[in-house]
């Protein structure tokens, strides 16, 4: 069983940065890949970013290329998302998620197995 908290979640102004954390509980943390989602009012879920379980492996939605950086300290049990050049359109809950069996992260939520319980993220114009 693994549980997941996110944090760092909050109001920016456009154009601004944040850095979202994701602790994880449980021993087999850096055997799992793990995902960034992000789901808005009326939308649903998209995938933000994934990591491998060594780190050397990143994938990045199109919508944040260049913007977003993914990373991971396994020492620590914690994936991170910093995120800068926030959009009006970047607004939405955001989710750490792990994967229980694939070391190579997925786009797809339906791989992901366990689900933090989301932080907000508030962009103002």
């Amino acid at each position: 069983q693994v549980q997941l908290v996110e944090s760092g979640g909050g109001l920016v102004q456009a154009g601004g940065s944040l850095r979202l954390s994701c602790a994880a509980s449980g021993r087999t943390f850096s055997s799992r890949a793990m995902g960034w989602f992000r789901q808005a009012p009326g939308k649903d879920r998209e995938f933000v970013a994934g990591i491998s379980t060594s780190g050397g492996n990143r994938s990045y939605a199109d919508s944040v290329k260049g913007r977003f950086t993914i990373s991971r300290d396994n020492a620590k049990r914690t994936v991170y998302l910093q995120m800068n050049s926030l959009k009006p359109e970047d607004p939405a809950v955001y989710y750490c998620a792990a994967d229980a069996f694939r070391r190579l992260p997925g786009p797809a939520a339906a791989e992901y197995d366990y689900w933090g319980q989301g932080t907000q993220v508030t962009v103002s114009s």
